[in-house]
Parts: C-alpha cells; sequence; structure tokens
C-alpha cells in the first residue's frame, strides 16, 4: 500500500515528538492527556490537512488560553526542530496563529510568528485568511517580507498571495485583479534564491490561466534584462506555451511555425495495455538556422467516453540550416494516483513552436 502523506507526517511518533518538544520547555504541558485526545477514535479517518487541523486544536485545548503565553511556548518548542521548510510536518505552528491570532490585537504578535514559522514550515496556508480580511495591511507585510534576508521568508510573500494556491483559500479578489500580486512579484523577479524564484514563476503561471494577456505583456517586459529574471518568465509562462500562445512563444524565439520538416512520424505499436509503456519515433529537418520547440499531446479517454488532451515537452533545440534530429518517446500508461487510464482510441499529436504536425491513433486496452 502506498506510503500516504497523512500517515508520513502526522502519526503517533511525531505527535509524541512535538509533546516531548512542548514539554521540554514547558514542564506542566499535559503530553499524556494531548496525544490521546490528538489520536482519538477520529484520528485514522482525517486526512492530510483535517489532521494538521486536529492538532492545531488540541495544542489551543492544552496550552495557556493567553495567546502571547501560548506563542512563547510554541516559540521555544519550535527551535528544537532542524530549520526550513518540511512539507506539511511542523504546519499547526503556523496554523496555530492562523486559529487564535487573527484578533485585531494581536496582530503584531501574529506577523512576527508567521515570519518565524515559516522558516521551519510554510506559512502560505496560515496567512491567507489575514489576506481575506485585512487584504491592504497584509499585502503592505507581504511587500515587507520580500526584503527579508531568510529565503523561506521571501518565498511566502509571493507563495502565500498565489490566488489559486493548491490546498489553499480562494482570493476571490486577486483572481478578479490579480495587480496586488504582481507589485509583490515585481520586487521578487531577480530574486537570487530558486527556491523563491520558483514560487513567483508559479504565481504567473496560475494568474496566466485567467488573465493571459497580463502575463504576456509582463513576460514582455520582464524577458531579457537578468538571467533570474528571465528563468522566472519562461516558467511562468509554461500554460501559455503549452496553449501555443504566439506571443509568447515569440519572446522565447519560437515564433517560426513552419521552420523544421517532420518526417517518419510513427507508432512503435498500433495498441498499447494499460499499464505498458508507448513508443513514437520522428525525424526533424531545419529550413534554416533556427530554435524549435517540440512537444506533444496525448488525447486521453475519459471515463465518460469523451477525450482530454495533456501537452508534454520534449525539447528545444537550436538547429542550423539542414540539420536533421532524430527522436524516439516513451510515454507511459501506469496508472497512477493523478492519472486512471481508460481503454478506447487514444491520439498522439506532434506540436512544432505551438503548431500540430501530426497526429497518431492507436488503442488502449485493459488487457
Amino acid at each position: 500500500m502506498p506510503d500516504l502523506m497523512k500517515d508520513r507526517y502526522y502519526n503517533y511518533n511525531t505527535i509524541l515528538e512535538l509533546a516531548m518538544h512542548i514539554s521540554s520547555v514547558y514542564p506542566t504541558f499535559p503530553a499524556d492527556n494531548f496525544i490521546a485526545d490528538v489520536m482519538d477514535e477520529n484520528w485514522n479517518a482525517l486526512e492530510l490537512k483535517a489532521r494538521m487541523r486536529y492538532i492545531t486544536i488540541n495544542l489551543g485545548k492544552h496550552l495557556p488560553p493567553d495567546y502571547e503565553h501560548a506563542l512563547g511556548i510554541l516559540d521555544k518548542a519550535i527551535a528544537g526542530y532542524p530549520i526550513g521548510f518540511v512539507d506539511s510536518g511542523l504546519l499547526y505552528f503556523p496554523d496555530f496563529v492562523e486559529v487564535y491570532g487573527q484578533d485585531e490585537r494581536h496582530w503584531d504578535l501574529s506577523m512576527a510568528a508567521l515570519e518565524r514559522y515559516t522558516q521551519y514550515s510554510t506559512a502560505e496556508f496560515a496567512v491567507r485568511p489575514f489576506i481575506i480580511k485585512h487584504e491592504a495591511r497584509m499585502m503592505a507585510q507581504m511587500a515587507a517580507w520580500t526584503e527579508h534576508d531568510n529565503e523561506h521568508v521571501r518565498r511566502l510573500a509571493s507563495e502565500g498571495c498565489r490566488p489559486a494556491l493548491p490546498w489553499g483559500q480562494a482570493l476571490a479578489s486577486f483572481k478578479k485583479d490579480p495587480l496586488p500580486v504582481l507589485r509583490i512579484l515585481e520586487k521578487l523577479k531577480a530574486d537570487p534564491s530558486l527556491y523563491v524564484r520558483k514560487s513567483v514563476a508559479n504565481n504567473l503561471n496560475d494568474i496566466s490561466k485567467t488573465h493571459p494577456d497580463l502575463i504576456v505583456g509582463l513576460a514582455k517586459d520582464w524577458y531579457g534584462k537578468n538571467e533570474h529574471t528571465d528563468w522566472i518568465v519562461k516558467h511562468g509562462c509554461r500554460t501559455l506555451l503549452k496553449k501555443g500562445n504566439r506571443e509568447v512563444l515569440g519572446i522565447f524565439g519560437f515564433a517560426d511555425a513552419d521552420c523544421v520538416n517532420i518526417d517518419n512520424f510513427s507508432l512503435d505499436a498500433a495498441s498499447v495495455c494499460i499499464g505498458e509503456d508507448m513508443t513514437f519515433s520522428f525525424q526533424i529537418e531545419a529550413k534554416k538556422e533556427t530554435k524549435v520547440r517540440l512537444e506533444y499531446g496525448i488525447d486521453y479517454v475519459k471515463a465518460n467516453g469523451t477525450h482530454s488532451r495533456k501537452i508534454f515537452k520534449i525539447s528545444e533545440p537550436s538547429l542550423r540550416e539542414n540539420e536533421k534530429k532524430s527522436y524516439s518517446k516513451t510515454h507511459s500508461f501506469a496508472d497512477t494516483s493523478s492519472r486512471k487510464h481508460y481503454s478506447g482510441i487514444h491520439s498522439v499529436t506532434l506540436v512544432v513552436n505551438g503548431v500540430e504536425r501530426g497526429t497518431l491513433n492507436f488503442k488502449v486496452s485493459a488487457v
């Protein structure tokens, strides 16, 4: 059975460790009662974030009721863990701030705590209720965090305001108008940390799905001025590239849709069983010196019999005039946690600089 994230990060051993860290700095902490209350009859049915919140609620139950006092204890406890983002492991620390620290009188305490805790486990989820309730004030705080000397805090400034952060509360106002977000990203567009740059790029990519013209304009303005910024722009435009947006393709030198000849586009087999691999091959020949973005699309059969396409990148070669290249690509049809395959006629489409250059059908069967 696959190792589930909820069991990996939230289990008896990790909860015992948390209780011991707290007891070491707050000896009257009722560790046994805390563990029993967390791992009660509801525990096994709870999913990842629900388990994290359950721990938070029970921390609130067993720590002192005074928020400042409780934060002081948690500050000392978290110092016993290694610093650095550890996926979901320590999310209950910033979550404690989200649950118990939203009162106006606690603002400064909560902001300082989120700044500290995100250096151990991201506060990207915990900041979102503060943005929703106090947008201008919180975005001013995010802007201040863009200048922090710790990359985890700078990343929080970007990741925390993604309009549609996976697993996070949606920020409806930023979905409608992402300009406040872009003002934050402007401050991080040349950040020296790849960790931060990935967040900025992911934020841009999210925005591109609802405001493509805005991101196209930003890409034109940002690109070609800084190596770090160029990486962000390219990664942030990945959805637009996959959609064949001509303006974006042009920014990166892939404007010519007829720059190569395609030969011998073929499948190794006309059918494949679920669980096996499908292999296709082709050759290209440059008509002139050019840059080429090679992709392929798989039109998957869905459970209801309709088709849904997913685009995959192959390569981005720079070719001399008359240069030839051969490619062979293998694609897995094994079921995964994110994709289940269904029997039926699928197709593979070769895409060159955003333009379809050939389609081949093949059969996928259960046996």
